[in-house]
């Protein structure tokens, strides 16, 4: 149900950084779901599509999460049911303060490192706390601030809209809403994606303000 999906997400973000983040999905999914109650009795599409999509944008994959996903016990497990004895680690990353960068196209390159960054993943899980502020060492490059970015233009963009927001609206917000969906990959990849959807989203907010201008008109 919407209930438990939005309770399900706010678990997640209570984990992946803590309760005042989750706190703050929550004011805003309950704020969308306020006004669409409002504007149209029953309605619940632009709740959903708000709640999997603000979600998508506050649990961005960064080098917190990595770390967190690989030393939560999911990751050792799945090892072992697949697994017998020793097990011989790899990992391939194109991590964004020791890759070099491609002569020609600029991209960060990835790297193989042994067994041992798993120690290092450990220490990074335990300082997700400074995700986000002035002690962040990852927070500083490009594509971290990008995704900061995104979760802050999307709530405003939402709140401005709900606050004026009509049933015949709906359709359109909704769309709206579900932008991130645009959004996928990592590094170049995803730095095209964004590019893309913020074309759309162009489109689609003066599709919303025409259709404010027909209404007023009538």
């Amino acid at each position: 149900t919407l209930d438990e999906s939005i309770a399900y997400r706010s678990k997640f973000l209570t984990e992946y950084q803590n309760r005042s983040y989750a706190d703050l999905y929550l004011s805003t999914v309950a704020k969308v779901r306020n006004a669409e109650g409002l504007a149209s009795s029953g309605s619940s599409e632009l709740t959903e599509a708000v709640a999997k999509n603000l979600f998508k944008l506050m649990a961005y994959k960064d080098e917190y999460e990595v770390a967190r996903l690989y030393t939560d016990g999911g990751f050792a497990s799945k090892l072992g049911e697949k697994f017998e004895g020793d097990v011989r680690l790899r990992f391939h990353l194109a991590a964004p303060l020791l890759a070099r960068r491609d002569k020609v196209t600029g991209h960060l390159q990835k790297k193989e490192y042994g067994g041992w960054m798993i120690h290092v993943f450990q220490l990074l899980a335990r300082l997700k706390f400074l995700r986000g502020t002035a002690f962040d060492p990852f927070g500083y490059t490009a594509e971290r601030k990008a995704e900061r970015t995104l979760i802050d233009d999307y709530r405003a963009m939402i709140e401005q809209h709900i606050a004026i927001l009509r049933g015949e609206q709906i359709p359109i917000l909704i769309k709206l809403a579900r932008l991130p969906e645009m959004i996928r990959g990592y590094g170049h990849i995803k730095e095209l994606s964004i590019s893309k959807s913020l074309l759309e989203k162009a489109r689609l907010e003066a599709d919303l303000e025409n259709n404010r201008f027909a209404v007023a008109a009538e």
